[in-house]
């Protein structure tokens, strides 16, 4: 069992040294693109929330 733990592992790390890590700026510009994406998903489920929350008003009168 411990050989095939062993070999499990050594085979994880041959696979790790294939990794094709991204350069510094692309991984920059990754992470720009990603947070970008994020604000305007927010802005939209917040127009989202205040569109149902005025809609619920109306057809409460007020209440929500």
């Amino acid at each position: 069992m411990f050989d095939k733990v062993k070999r499990f592992f050594g085979e994880v790390a041959l696979e790790a040294k294939r990794i094709a890590w991204p350069a510094r700026r692309e991984l920059v510009d990754s992470a720009i693109v990603v947070l970008c994406f994020i604000v305007i998903l927010a802005v939209v489920i917040m127009c989202c929330d205040e569109i149902i929350r005025t809609a619920l008003r109306l057809v409460l009168g007020g209440q929500a």
